[in-house]
């Protein structure tokens, strides 16, 4: 796992943040705008952490950002029990590591179908909340790409955390690409290599059809043969033959050998590289006390993997196209 401590650059970050607008829903494009002009302020170390994953990735897939600014317990607004925030929400520290190190690797997307096509997502425990859901809490969230099926998938998948669960059990699984090709025969990665498998959506995308099948194709493996790319989603992920089974399965379980826990704490921001990793949270227990885990997620594009043909800003929201 790849951590860089940035206690040391609190005091600048705080600055940082507070050049920003307060309300950051109030102009989301505006508000982004002058973020990125934080992200050209940023301390050189970052800068360099945030520039060099960009340009090559990691070996384990991700990134950890420790020790960044953030509100005491008691001075944050309790834990949310729904969806979208409120437009007038004052900006949370949290936020703003998301808005300005998001500006620094590219463009933060919302997806029209996904949270009411919001750009700042909340992700906290709901009650009776669907098991594909990240609202889920106490079963496994299983290990997923982040919209393999959406042909405008997410470079980077950004976590901020401003409240831990009270035991600190919950875990955000990391499995890379990298660590776990070399576990697979020759044979299956060349057969997974831009082989199109039958993959379902989750339910933000089926267009109220409650169980619309396998409406996407995604490549378990595809891109540099040398490098490749992951499209992996344990759950909806539907390989027809025989041999496409046997790969699958073959894949999930390199995957599961190569995993990394990662345990958020307030003021940790975990980026995750959505090209070359498949992402996963263990269960934990929530006390609907208004101090339960509370964590802060935005979606990246860049100009790589073809996700921008131009004229794009920060702030956009895009449509649902699956990938086949």
């Amino acid at each position: 796992m790849t951590v860089l401590d940035c206690t040391a650059y609190s005091a600048q970050l705080r600055t940082l943040a507070r050049q920003l607008p307060q309300v950051p829903r109030a102009d989301l494009h505006g508000f982004l705008h002058i973020a990125k002009a934080a992200a050209d302020q940023l301390p050189a170390e970052i800068a360099r952490a945030l520039d060099d994953f960009n340009a090559h990735g990691s070996q384990d897939g991700h990134l950890v950002l420790r020790g960044l600014p953030v509100e005491d317990d008691a001075d944050l607004p309790p834990t949310p029990t729904s969806t979208p925030a409120p437009t007038d929400r004052p900006l949370l520290t949290m936020e703003a590591m998301l808005a300005i190190f998001g500006r620094r690797l590219g463009l933060h997307t919302g997806y029209r179908e996904l949270r009411y096509g919001t750009v700042f997502h909340d992700v906290y425990p709901s009650p009776g909340a669907h098991h594909l859901s990240s609202e889920t809490s106490e079963t496994l969230l299983e290990f997923h790409t982040e919209m393999a099926y959406h042909t405008l998938q997410p470079n980077y998948v950004m976590l901020a955390c401003s409240r831990a669960d009270h035991e600190r059990r919950a875990a955000t699984l990391v499995a890379s690409v990298r660590n776990a090709v070399p576990l697979l025969s020759k044979d299956v990665r060349e057969w997974l290599f831009d082989r199109p498998v039958p993959c379902e959506v989750d339910v933000a995308f089926r267009g109220g059809v409650e169980d619309p099948g396998a409406i996407a194709d995604v490549k378990p493996l595809y891109g540099d043969k040398d490098d490749v790319y992951l499209g992996y989603d344990r759950e909806l992920l539907t390989p027809k033959f025989p041999h496409d089974v046997e790969a699958v399965e073959a894949l999930s379980k390199a995957l599961d050998e190569v995993t990394e826990a990662v345990y958020l704490v307030p003021g940790d921001v975990l980026i995750i590289d959505n090209f070359r990793t498949t992402h996963a949270r263990t269960p934990f227990t929530p006390r609907w006390d208004g101090h339960d885990r509370w964590l802060h997620r935005v979606y990246i594009r860049t100009d790589r993997n073809g996700q921008l043909s131009g004229g794009e800003r920060a702030g956009d929201v895009v449509d649902f196209e699956p990938r086949h």
